[in-house]
């Protein structure tokens, strides 16, 4: 007979594909109720943000190094911590219990066994775990904050141990979400008027208007207010492209790699969807996202093509965003499990891709139009200097100052560009910068 699925049991599912296959696919919490499927992600996500310090206390108290564990066992054990070392409101005994079926279940009684013998010892020692002490100092410091010590090199390189600390801390807490209000479907004061009678406690951005600092999506998704295009969930940093694009009515735009489509939809509120947004992907999947998305949001002057960028044959048009496919350094606080699948190597990959999609993107801007360049990496090879490649090769661009779109304090190089952190700025890491084709 087959065992009721739960919570915790999705999550260790869940945690095993994503040690096994590097995906992490939420629909198998589908069968659960919104709640449960909520608590889902709450697991997911904390066990990824702190997956080399719990697996670090799991080494000091078990006789099998986790290296050698099968990812079933390593994962109900990681979740079992987890539950007991952060999750206060949740009583020692239902973690144990339910970490022993999940064994049982799964694996067999002795594994079972196994992991209640663990956890009843890190339970005996919670108020006084153990602290990493190693000698080499990127694994001390990989382990503690959790991030791979590929990154933390560059990040200590780059910005110092201090500051790399308050990066690497500032991706291991909670995030906050924003929400956009979509002009087509509402006006402001009564979205405002909405959440207040939702009793939905939200903060105005002074950057840009429009967006609301929330502490949870969920009674946004709750209420249905997502699925009828009444809002939408978008980081303030990432509302800077369609921001410096500045789209205006009646003008042609181009969104390469457009999926899932949120730029393209506030461009259209910007432009009163008056006007025509190319949106680009070479995802059919997620452009019959982006399709369901405009249409609940109203965003009718959306077209949606499915092509390589690299290989587009459009007409020229008055502005075009290339919001680049990255390695997503800037958002690995609300995505923790990029940080375990980044590598190196993906990051000379995706200039390298970058590099390519820019130049072909630079092809369709008529003379006097805009060229928009964005990324949600914090990684300068991705940003400043792949512009500054650009920008070498092709005369014919010039860098526009953002200060007439942007706030003073997320602009970097002479007001020519703009990079969030999330340490500094408490929103997402973003990149972007705007040239205007001068022949």
């Amino acid at each position: 007979m087959e065992k009721e699925a739960t919570a915790r049991s999705v999550s260790v599912d869940l945690l095993n594909n994503f040690d096994e296959n590097g995906s992490l696919d939420y629909s198998r919490a589908n069968q659960l109720e919104s709640r449960e499927r909520a608590q889902v992600r709450e697991y997911v996500q904390n066990i990824l943000r702190r997956r080399s310090y719990l697996d670090f206390i799991i080494n000091e108290f078990s006789s099998i190094a986790v290296e050698e564990m099968k990812p079933m066992l390593k994962n109900i054990l990681r979740l079992g911590l987890y539950e007991l070392a952060y999750m206060g409101g949740t009583p020692d005994y239902a973690t144990l219990n339910e970490a022993v079926e999940i064994a049982k279940y799964s694996m067999g009684s002795k594994s079972g066994d196994l992991v209640n013998a663990i956890l009843r010892n890190i339970q005996r020692d919670l108020h006084q775990l153990p602290k990493p002490a190693f000698e080499d100092r990127t694994k001390l410091i990989a382990t503690t904050f959790s991030h791979p010590e590929w990154l933390v090199q560059r990040w200590v390189k780059r910005f110092g141990e201090r500051e790399a600390f308050q990066l690497m801390q500032a991706n291991n807490q909670r995030p906050s979400y924003y929400v956009k209000v979509n002009n087509l479907r509402t006006k402001t004061e009564n979205f405002e008027l909405r959440m207040e009678k939702l009793g939905i406690n939200f903060e105005r951005s002074d950057w840009l208007p429009g967006y609301y600092k929330v502490e949870s999506v969920a009674p946004f998704i709750a209420k249905d207010l997502l699925k009828k295009g009444i809002c939408l969930v978008q980081d303030i940093a990432a509302g800077f492209a369609p921001a410096i694009v500045d789209p205006q009515a009646g003008e042609t735009i181009y969104d390469l790699c457009a999926a899932p489509g949120t730029k393209s939809i506030v461009m259209s509120g910007m432009m009163n969807a008056e006007g025509t947004i190319v949106a680009v992907d070479i995802n059919p999947s997620r452009l019959e996202l982006l399709a369901e998305n405009a249409l609940n949001c109203r965003a009718e002057n959306i077209k949606i093509r499915q092509d390589d960028v690299r290989e587009l044959n459009l007409k020229l048009a008055d502005g075009v965003l290339l919001d680049a496919p990255c390695t997503g350094t800037g958002v690995m606080g609300k995505r923790a499990d990029l940080r375990w699948k980044r590598t190196p190597e993906e990051l000379e990959n995706a200039v390298k891709l970058q590099e390519e999609l820019l130049e072909e993107a630079g092809n369709h801007v008529h003379r006097g139009g805009r060229l928009i360049y964005s990324t949600c990496s914090i990684e300068p090879e991705e940003n400043w200097e792949q512009v500054q490649k650009f920008l070498s090769k092709f005369d014919n661009y010039e860098l526009e100052k953002l200060d007439d779109f942007l706030p003073e304090e997320v602009l970097i190089e002479d007001g020519y560009a703009y990079q969030t952190f999330p340490h500094k700025h408490g929103c997402d890491g973003h990149f972007g910068v705007r040239m205007k084709r001068i022949k």
